[in-house]
C-alpha cells in the first residue's frame, strides 16, 4: 500500500468522523446504544471547534502526503477540504463559532426527537 493511498484513507477516515459528529445523533434512532460513543466524538469534535486545535489526524495525512513525495499542507481538515466546498473565503474564528452552535443545535434536535420517541426510561443506559 503506497503513503498516498493511506493519506487517502486518513482523508476519508477525518471525513467519516465529521459526518458521524454531526449527524450521528440521527443514527441514535436506530441504534439508541451509539448514543454514548456519538456524545464522545461530539465532544471532541466540539473542543476542537472551541479551542481552535488541529485534529491529530491532520499532521498524520500531511506526514503520510510527505512520505508520498506530495506536499504537506497548513491548517487543518476543515480549511483544506470542507471550507472551500462551502465557505471559500476562509475559515475565521466567528465562523467556526457559527458551526460549533450549528453543530449544537442538529444534535438538540436529533437527541430531543429521540427522547421524545423512545420515553426517558427507554434511553440506553452504558
Amino acid at each position: 500500500m503506497t503513503w498516498r493511498v493511506l493519506a487517502d484513507l486518513v482523508v476519508a477516515l477525518h471525513f467519516a468522523f465529521i459526518a458521524f459528529v454531526t449527524a450521528g445523533g440521527f443514527l441514535a434512532w436506530r441504534w439508541p446504544r451509539i448514543a454514548w460513543l456519538h456524545a464522545i466524538a461530539l465532544g471532541w469534535g466540539l473542543w476542537i471547534l472551541a479551542s481552535g486545535a488541529i485534529c491529530p489526524l491532520t499532521p498524520l495525512e500531511n506526514a503520510l502526503r510527505v512520505r508520498a513525495g506530495e506536499s504537506g499542507y497548513e491548517g487543518g481538515f476543515i480549511e483544506r477540504y470542507i471550507t472551500p466546498v462551502i465557505y471559500p473565503a476562509g475559515l475565521t474564528r466567528s465562523f467556526q463559532a457559527a458551526l460549533g452552535a450549528g453543530l449544537v443545535l442538529v444534535n438538540i434536535v436529533a437527541y430531543g426527537a429521540l427522547w421524545r420517541r423512545r420515553g426517558r426510561s427507554r434511553l440506553p443506559v452504558p
